[in-house]
Parts: C-alpha cells; sequence; structure tokens
C-alpha cells in the first residue's frame, strides 16, 4: 500500500485550515486517513504549524512520500533534516548524540530565523500605524485651522456690518430733518385759503340783500 503524507483541508470558505495527515495514495483527499500527524494554518502571517516530529519521521523512514506541499512544511519544521540524520545514524556516520546536537543546533537557528520575521513583521505594522496617525493627527490639524479661520472671517464681516449701521442710520436722520422743514412751509401757505372763507360768506350775503 502506497503511503503519503499530504493536506487534509477543514476550516470556513475563504479560510482554509489543513491537517497534515498520513493516508492512503488511492483516498480521497479529504477521506479517510491513517494518522493525524498535525495542523497547518496558512491565515496568520507567519502561518502557524503544529507537527508531531517523531510520527512524522517515522512515516518517512516507513516509507511514506509527501505531497510538494506537505515537504515544505515537513522541511519546514525539521522532520526531513531529522530523517537524514537518522539515516546517518543508521549508516554509523555519526552518533545519535551527535545527530541530535545538530538538530537542535538546527532548529534553534531556525526559531531565530522565525522570531527575526515576526519581530520585522511588528515593526511594520507599528510604522504604519504611526505613519496612519501622524496623518490622522495632519488632517485634524487643517480642519482645525479652517475652522479658526473661517470664525475669523465671520467675525469681521460682523465688525464690518456694525461699523456701517451708525452711518446708516446717521443718514436717515440727515434726510428726514432735511424733509421736516419743507412739509411745514406747505402746510402755513395753505393755511390762509381756510382763513378767507367767511370773507366769501359775507360778499354773498351783500349780493342776496
Amino acid at each position: 500500500m502506497s503511503v503519503k503524507i499530504r493536506l487534509q483541508r477543514h476550516g470556513k470558505k475563504q479560510k482554509p485550515f489543513y491537517w497534515i495527515v498520513a493516508a492512503d495514495a488511492r483516498s480521497k483527499r479529504d477521506g479517510r486517513y491513517l494518522e493525524k500527524l498535525g495542523t497547518y494554518n496558512p491565515n496568520t502571517n507567519p502561518a502557524t504549524i503544529e507537527l508531531n516530529l517523531d510520527q512524522a519521521v517515522q512515516w518517512l523512514h516507513n516509507g511514506a512520500q509527501p505531497t510538494d506541499t506537505a515537504r515544505a512544511i515537513l522541511s519546514y519544521k525539521g522532520a526531513l533534516m531529522k530523517h537524514h540524520l537518522d539515516g546517518g545514524v543508521r549508516k554509523g556516520a555519526l552518533t545519535q548524540e551527535q545527530a541530535n546536537a545538530k538538530l537542535a543546533t538546527w532548529l534553534e537557528e531556525k526559531a531565530n530565523k522565525v522570531d527575526s520575521k515576526k519581530e520585522g513583521l511588528s515593526k511594520a505594522q507599528a510604522a504604519a500605524k504611526a505613519k496612519a496617525l501622524k496623518a490622522e493627527k495632519e488632517a485634524n490639524d487643517k480642519r482645525a485651522a479652517a475652522a479658526v479661520e473661517a470664525a475669523k472671517v465671520e467675525e469681521v464681516a460682523v465688525e464690518t456690518v456694525a461699523e456701517e449701521t451708525p452711518a446708516v442710520e446717521e443718514t436717515v436722520a440727515e434726510v428726514a430733518t432735511e424733509e421736516a422743514p419743507a412739509t411745514e412751509e406747505v402746510v402755513a401757505e395753505e393755511a390762509p385759503a381756510v382763513e378767507e372763507a367767511p370773507a366769501a360768506e359775507e360778499a354773498s350775503e351783500e349780493t342776496e340783500a
């Protein structure tokens, strides 16, 4: 029976989550499997991988063939390195202690690289956040300055209207003062016509007599 180490898809739509399994090559991708070896979550950065290293290496010793993606994951977690070192131990090229020391050194270097990547990503995110906050602050300052400028313009306009109002009132008062004497003269000229009415009545009585 041919055995493959491959990924079995789980998770929601647009958010895949995979199991790393050893399965019969004739089985469907998401069908029955022989053993679950770990999980792979590509939704995080860097990807989150959990792997049972010893069991994965044991399946490699038994001849299981990983798919391309599974091979990359096994290499990333050190399973292929351990498989290679165990082969050297079986051939007598090195002792088990030497193999374990080399594997520990390799895993430590790999962990340092992962930590460096995480630190770089954190710094990049912090820089992007600081840049966004700075841009937002500048925009807020511009809006505040524009509001102050608009308030100053409105205040100047109000003061201008207040200064022009007394001049208009004075003009109206002067016009009213100039027109008042003319009205009084017209009334004075029309008054005698009213007083001459009795004389006209006297002339009428003399005619009748």
